[in-house]
């Protein structure tokens, strides 16, 4: 199954974003997303290759964002690819069988091309966007979401992310969306994880049937 909760990593250098994943896995986090922008792949080799024995020691699941190749080197749990990224078919034949794709979408039809694509869950967003500018992808909140989950009618998990804060989850798991994915909100105070997962987890027992 996909877990209900993903942090993704925050930080201005290699250093804070493994300071703040070792805080995320302390705290009971259950799946990171590497990020990482401005860097060398060089660079983010290493980066991920510490991360891997920081989310091993926890046995949290590690996801990498972008970069398939790393993803399959280190044997991460999987790979994110966001709409500029490459073609999850093409991520899909070069990684593990058992390695998990993700995918960002924002619209029903980005939705619609991921699942064709088959991958295995997809990040809707954003929720919410307080810095969005004219060229920003739309902000869905919970219409767009509700609107998007009920004509998709898919058991392929959706995550919510975007600005998404513990005050959200209830409604958001409401208009149909399995989980959520958060960054700053979580790296403001890792003792919210807690709290999401008690959100998350008691909205319903029913597990999903994609596994890791």
């Amino acid at each position: 199954m996909i877990p209900k909760l993903h942090y993704i990593s925050e930080g201005n250098s290699p250093k804070e974003v493994l300071e703040n994943i070792q805080k995320a896995c302390t705290s009971g986090i259950e799946v990171v997303q590497l990020k990482l922008e401005n860097v060398s792949e060089k660079k983010f080799l290493k980066l991920a290759n510490d991360v891997k024995k920081i989310t091993n020691h926890y046995q949290t699941r590690l996801i990498i964002n972008k970069y398939y190749k790393i993803a399959k080197e280190i044997k991460a749990d999987g790979v994110h690819l966001e709409a500029n990224h490459s073609c999850p078919i093409d991520a899909r034949k070069y990684v593990y069988t058992w390695q998990i794709i993700g995918g960002t979408a924002n619209t029903l039809k980005d939705c619609e091309t991921l699942l064709k694509k088959q991958v295995d869950y997809i990040l809707l967003s954003p929720f919410k966007n307080s810095e969005a500018t004219d060229n920003s992808p739309k902000v869905l909140g919970l219409n767009g979401y509700s609107l998007i989950t009920e004509a998709l009618n898919t058991a392929t998990p959706i995550l919510g992310f975007g600005e998404i804060t513990t005050n959200d989850v209830p409604a958001i798991l409401e208009a149909g969306i399995s989980g959520v994915a958060v960054s700053e909100e979580i790296t403001k105070n890792f003792d919210v994880i807690k709290t999401f997962n008690q959100l998350l987890n008691a909205s319903s027992t029913e597990e999903k049937r994609h596994t890791f």
